[in-house]
């Protein structure tokens, strides 16, 4: 999926990228709407917007986890993912640089690339909702990845070192790695997942250290 998008990208010739998954449905003023923020907002690098959830046909509300926002939210991103690719639009030359979504995750690549792209510049948001996301059906990426957050573990740990990020942004990270890995480790542990665990062992240690020496 990542790579199919970067190619999309790199075939593109306008100033921003607007992404469309499978399962999602754009509203029918989801452009207009954006681009009127772009106006408003013109150091933006992201618009993004709420959205409506159906899941096997009937809506429903999400959790306070998931509630969106504007501004400079990278640390409102530590925990999980805060905008949806189908609800984005990304200026171009921002997605550039950052080298796109990371084609070696075939989950939470879009954590990874806005967790890169919130640490740098702000975001735009919209309260009115803009696209729909259905969900519930069986090839969902998220029922067959069951430890997402090993993923998000793995992007997570470049920020440690991350010379552009504040020391209070960089102990919220450390914090997050830490969280998040304690409960993969306890679960690799019962499952007998020796190569994922010393990895995540690895890297929570790291954190853990970083912790430490404040």
């Amino acid at each position: 999926m990542s790579a199919a998008r970067n190619l999309a990208a790199r075939e593109s010739s306008g100033d921003w990228l607007a992404f469309l998954d499978s399962d999602d449905e754009w509203l029918p003023e989801k452009l207009e709407t954006q681009i009127q923020l772009i106006e408003e907002n013109p150091d933006c690098a992201i618009v993004h917007s709420e959205e409506l959830w159906v899941r096997n046909g009937v809506r429903v509300n999400p959790m306070k986890k998931h509630e969106k926002q504007g501004g400079w939210i990278f640390e409102k991103c530590l925990p999980l993912c805060c905008i949806s690719p189908s609800a984005s639009l990304v200026k171009k030359s921002v997605f550039d640089d950052m080298g796109g979504f990371n084609e070696s995750f075939p989950v939470c690549e879009d954590y990874d690339l806005w967790l890169r792209i919130c640490s740098q510049h702000p975001v735009a948001f919209s309260e009115k909702p803009l696209i729909v996301k259905y969900g519930g059906h069986d090839d969902q990426l998220s029922k067959k990845y069951f430890a997402m957050d090993y993923w998000r573990v793995k992007a997570l740990k470049p920020f440690l070192e991350n010379p552009k990020l504040s020391l209070q942004q960089k102990t919220q990270v450390a914090n997050t790695i830490v969280e998040k890995g304690t409960v993969l480790l306890k679960g690799y542990k019962k499952h007998h997942n020796l190569k994922d665990h010393d990895e995540v062992q690895q890297i929570v240690e790291s954190a853990q250290q970083f912790i430490d020496a404040l």
